[in-house]
């Protein structure tokens, strides 16, 4: 039972990069969707794309998340690259919402609460500047909006520690391979998504319990075998 535990342990904190070994030239990139005429595009870095992907889609107004790379300078990266840290780019989010639901200041509350902000850096067993919190603006207006929010938050004490998400100009969001698309629901039994993500989701739900779509309030996940 002891060396049962230590190997489980030792799996729980690998990170996602560890845990995900499958190689580029055997998948294809998602695309990146135009935003219809009702939707708003907001995108977010907050460690493993998996958690932050599915912690957004489970917002009210939100229509769909794309997963993918932004901040850096390396174009159309692979997930190897960028597991590698030589790209510049963190995991990102790309999030599309109606604003008449959920404004993009919600979005930032949410995107504040789906992950650690305090962490430089870091996202629990992931390591690395593409683990890095980052909260991209496309105008002035929501970069203010930014500012401000996160100046709440950190007023709230709800984290101990002051908030280091770096606050940036959109530049590109390049969308990831299809098979991290939707990985949180297509992998619910991986002992990373159960250790490490579903907690973060969890937290999103409970924090923001007002803005979460039906759905999936009360939903909580089985245990791992």
């Amino acid at each position: 039972m002891r060396l049962f535990k230590i190997c489980l342990f030792g799996l729980i904190f690998l990170s996602a990069c560890q845990n995900n070994r499958i190689k580029t030239k055997e998948s294809e990139f998602a695309s990146l969707p135009k935003p219809a005429a009702n939707e708003q595009v907001a995108t977010f870095a907050g460690g493993c794309f998996w958690a932050l992907a599915e912690g957004m889609s489970e917002l009210k107004g939100v229509t769909k998340v794309v997963s993918g790379y932004a901040g850096g300078t390396t174009k159309n990266p692979t997930y190897e690259e960028v597991c590698a840290d030589n790209t510049g780019h963190a995991e990102s989010v790309q999030v599309y919402y109606d604003p008449k639901i959920i404004s993009y200041s919600q979005l930032a509350e949410a995107f504040l609460y789906a992950h650690d902000p305090t962490t430089l850096n870091r996202q629990g067993p992931d390591e690395g500047e593409d683990y890095r919190s980052i909260a991209f603006y496309r105008s002035p207006q929501e970069e203010e909006i930014l500012e401000s929010t996160f100046a709440k938050v950190d007023a709230s004490r709800h984290y101990p520690n002051p908030i280091v998400t770096e606050i940036k100009p959109y530049k590109v969001l390049y969308a990831a391979e299809n098979y991290h698309q939707g990985y949180y629901k297509l992998h619910p039994n991986s002992s990373y998504i159960q250790f490490v993500s579903v907690p973060k989701v969890m937290k999103l739900r409970k924090t923001m319990s007002d803005f979460i779509k039906p759905e999936f309030k009360g939903n909580w996940p089985q245990t791992l075998n």
